[in-house]
């Protein structure tokens, strides 16, 4: 695959999977608000997404948190096959890595959730999620989510058609936040564990 993988276990890394379509016309829908999450980690780990080898999926990997025995080793990879076929690519990942899914973390948009919101959790069901389908179809359902709220469509707009438009004018004004809080989230969940980040950011 071109990278190189440690043994599982305690100084194992975490694979952070953030969930979207790959191409520029999908950038900026609600769908892809993982990637927009990812993007922001890599961004403060100071790496740069790569093609995994032969993997349908891009990685960063790194360190978050303080130089020193405290810090955890983080692999992040977003999905190039499209949402519903995420399972595939991040399982092999996963397997690559060595990784347990209860050391995988799912960021995704949630509609059950109002707009920026954030929820974490592990294991569950998939709320009709494409890509949280896909991913338990592969490895369980075991595995770290967070959710970043983006409402219910508005009137009877399809819910397909709302998680494909961009996110609106008025919220792309706090868009960099609620992104910005998600990889706090994220950071917080994988330092220092599932109670700690939900007592900090689940509200």
């Amino acid at each position: 695959m071109g990278v190189t993988a440690d043994e599982g276990g305690a100084a194992g890394p975490w694979l952070v999977v953030g969930l979207g379509n790959p191409g520029p016309g999908y950038a900026m829908n609600r769908h892809n608000v993982g990637f927009m999450v990812a993007d922001l980690l890599a961004e403060r780990m100071g790496g740069r997404f790569k093609r995994a080898g032969k993997a349908q999926a891009q990685v960063v990997e790194g360190r978050i948190g303080p130089p020193g025995p405290g810090n955890r080793r983080v692999v992040l990879v977003k999905p190039m096959s499209y949402m519903n076929l995420s399972g595939g690519p991040v399982n092999a990942l996963r397997e690559f890595y060595k990784v347990p899914a209860a050391r995988v973390v799912a960021v995704h948009d949630e509609l059950d959730i109002d707009y920026g919101t954030l929820r974490l959790k592990l294991g569950g069901g998939d709320n009709g999620h494409n890509g949280l389908k896909s991913l338990t179809g592969a490895f369980g359902r075991e595995y770290h989510r967070v959710r970043f709220g983006i409402g219910r469509p508005p009137g009877r707009m399809p819910v397909a058609d709302f998680v494909l438009k961009d996110f609106s004018s008025v919220e792309r004004k706090e868009l960099d936040y609620f992104v910005d809080r998600a990889a706090d989230a994220v950071e917080c969940l994988v330092l220092d564990g599932l109670e700690r980040a939900q007592g900090t950011y689940n509200s």
